[in-house]
């Protein structure tokens, strides 16, 4: 092919491969923009919306604003507790209407004729049909309406009467009148007390119990409409507030009569003032508060947390997670007295700082505290409490690591909530009067609440394929089953791994890397030498099983215990993290000493590169990176002659250089000046592991 087509040919393949990239990068700007207008709607379509005019206000507290004046005349109602008393009490004295069904009593003669002829004799079927038409006479209530008029003192009803075309009201004594129960009881004694049987007969009884049914039926619309009658003294009005007159004044408390007051004037300003533009300025308002607050977080997380920013995963999580306490918070503010001290705001930090870092984690705070105050009663005291117990927080839990840290948390987070809260009152009312004891009550609760953060930490590593420093130090415990089983099966690489893990874990520490996940990383990455452990030399004890193979052979049985590791990673279900270090740990490089040997004894054509390198990918991250470089050093050092800190520093630097010179940490953002810091800490920790011993002199006498 002519030079200038190969060089058409690997412009195209640029000029694709950057189309792709842009085009990936366009779907994930979508998906950001996507989620961010996703919450914000979310968040606007459950706010609670009220005009610019509303206050926001609680029973028993003071009034935080100027004096209010009515707009208007408006009329005074009973508060709530009053009104319900003085319902309770007319439904207690209130006479039920009823209308007598004539029919009832001519069905139940003819259904009790039909069901005990042939079965009864005919004297005492007659003598229990004059019963029933008695006690029909008298009045057969339903059981129900018949407990309810027991207590009354007269037992009386009410009828609708018709007379002369005229309809009246008609009270009749109900003393007389049994429930379908009491009557069979009389019908019963009466019919015993006449005849020479002690009970009624089986059938008899049976049929009569049937056919006993109430013939008082309550008149269901004449009950409901002298029943509403009586209750427009407790919905009408006590009295008129004239326009300009005073509604309630600043520090004045809200007794229950001022709180419903307050409820009718809000109410009446509602309708007089239902401008669709002004609802429409208040929506939009609102959305602009909560897309400016959103936005910032997007210009911080793209600005200095980009890592995260390019991360879809991290940024639907981080959004997800946000929204979630925002809209948990509109729903207990809306379905729970004071429920939005019930939230666990100071949880928001304590998470994200597991899985992000903590400028993230307190920004995220902020977010969401700012947001949730749209609906907080007193949203200065609000977010001033929230803040303040969410950084300490935060504080306190530098890197969670134990569970118990949280508990600690939790009690710091309770003393900051009580504390905000004391200055909060005294602030706003300039004395402990209105101090409510309940609200300690409720901190409590929060910040037990708190306490299961780690709950809530298992679910989004479950969610969202995260992990947590809590697991990287369960993973690192060297009585699991898994290193349990790399000890007994490859003591030589269970040893090395643990070399190398404390080698790494020192130089994660000087660079400010994650120091557990390299730890944990470096235990893990050779566990795919238990497929064929006596294939690698530091399990071999005087055999060696690639004698006798080819130089390619034994590379792909050295190479394989990166796929076995990914296998067995799988298996035992290992976080993705840990499986990045077990492919990366020798990314692209070669089994050099294999291929030597294959170069040296070809004398043919070229030996294939590919055949004895590894399948990668490169270090992706500042801690695969770290551990590449201390596992090749680890190994290494085990074959020097001579620990001098000379040749100590020249091991270090000749096998760090290749990598770098292969290009192994292109892909990842360890910068050099970390990479001379790694050096620099090899080179002490191995100074100090091979440092020279004193010889203990022999007794020569």
């Amino acid at each position: 092919m002519p030079q200038s087509q190969r060089e058409d040919k690997r412009c195209e393949i640029r000029k694709t491969d950057f189309l792709n990239i842009m085009r990936k990068l366009s779907q994930i700007a979508i998906a950001r923009i996507g989620i961010l207008l996703g919450a914000t709607a979310l968040i606007l379509f459950l706010l609670p919306h009220s005009d610019r005019q509303s206050y926001t206000y609680e029973l028993n507290q003071p009034w935080k604003y100027p004096l209010l004046t009515a707009d208007f005349d408006m009329p005074i109602l009973r508060d709530s507790a009053s009104a319900n008393v003085l319902r309770d009490s007319i439904d207690a004295n209130f006479i039920p209407f009823v209308a007598r069904d004539a029919d009832v009593e001519t069905a139940s003669l003819t259904r009790f004729s039909n069901t005990v002829s042939g079965r009864a004799k005919h004297p005492d079927i007659t003598d229990l049909q004059k019963l029933l038409r008695d006690v029909y006479s008298r009045g057969v209530l339903d059981t129900r309406l018949y407990e309810h008029i027991k207590g009354m003192k007269p037992r009386q009803l009410r009828m609708m009467v018709k007379e002369n075309g005229a309809t009246t009201v008609s009270t009749i004594d109900a003393s007389a009148m049994l429930s379908p129960a009491r009557a069979f009881e009389y019908i019963d004694s009466i019919y015993v007390r006449h005849s020479s049987a002690r009970q009624l007969d089986g059938d008899l009884a049976k049929a009569l119990n049937i056919c006993l049914t109430p013939n008082m039926m309550t008149d269901s619309a004449a009950d409901s409409k002298f029943r509403n009658q009586e209750y427009l003294q407790v919905n009408g009005a006590q009295g008129v507030i004239k326009k300009g007159q005073r509604i309630v004044d600043r520090g004045e408390i809200i007794t229950p009569q001022i709180y419903t007051n307050l409820n009718t004037y809000m109410e009446l300003l509602n309708k007089t003032n239902n401008s669709q533009n002004d609802h429409r300025y208040f929506y939009a308002g609102q959305f602009l508060f909560i897309l400016i607050c959103f936005s910032i977080l997007y210009l911080f997380m793209g600005l200095y947390r980009s890592r995260f920013f390019n991360s879809l995963r991290k940024m639907t999580f981080l959004m997800c997670f946000i929204t979630l306490f925002v809209v948990f918070s509109i729903l207990m503010f809306e379905y729970v007295p004071n429920g939005i001290y019930f939230v666990p705001f100071a949880s928001v930090p304590v998470v994200i700082l597991v899985f992000f870092d903590s400028r993230t984690a307190i920004f995220s705070l902020l977010v969401t505290v700012l947001i949730s105050s749209l609906v907080a009663v007193f949203p200065y005291q609000f977010i001033f409490m929230e803040l303040t117990a969410g950084l300490l927080a935060a504080f306190s839990i530098h890197r969670l690591s134990q569970r118990s840290q949280l508990l600690r948390t939790a009690a710091f987070t309770f003393l900051a909530y009580c504390l905000t809260y004391f200055v909060s009152s005294l602030i706003t009312d300039g004395n402990l009067d209105n101090f409510a004891w309940r609200m300690i009550g409720i901190f409590a609760i929060n910040s037990v609440i708190l306490s299961f953060a780690y709950i809530m930490i298992l679910i989004v590593e479950k969610i969202f394929g995260f992990t947590s420093t809590v697991t990287l130090v369960e993973l690192s415990d060297i009585n699991s089953p898994l290193l349990r089983r790399l000890a007994e099966e490859a003591p030589g690489t269970f040893q090395h791994s643990m070399q190398v893990s404390t080698l790494a874990s020192e130089a994660a520490r000087a660079i400010g890397a994650d120091t557990q996940l390299v730890r944990t990383g470096a235990l893990y990455h050779d566990i795919g030498k238990l497929e064929s452990p006596i294939f690698f030399t530091e399990n071999q004890h005087g055999i060696n099983p690639h004698t006798g193979l080819n130089p390619e052979t034994s590379a792909q049985k050295i190479i394989s215990h990166v796929t076995a590791g990914l296998q067995i990673a799988a298996k035992e279900n290992l976080p993705e993290v840990i499986r990045s270090f077990i492919t990366e740990h020798h990314g692209k490089s070669m089994a050099r000493y294999f291929y030597n040997t294959a170069v040296n004894q070809s004398s043919e054509a070229e030996v294939d590169k590919s055949r004895f390198t590894y399948p990668g990918p490169n270090p992706q991250s500042k801690e695969t990176a770290i551990l590449m470089m201390a596992d090749a050093v680890e190994a290494a050092s085990r074959s020097l002659q001579d620990y001098s800190r000379e040749s100590i520093n020249n091991l270090v630097d000749r096998i760090v250089n290749g990598q770098q010179a292969e290009g192994l940490f292109r892909d990842s953002p360890i910068s050099y000046r970390d990479v001379e810091t790694v050096k620099d800490t090899f080179k002490k920790r191995l100074a100090t592991i091979y440092h020279s011993r004193v010889a203990y002199p022999e007794i020569k006498k």
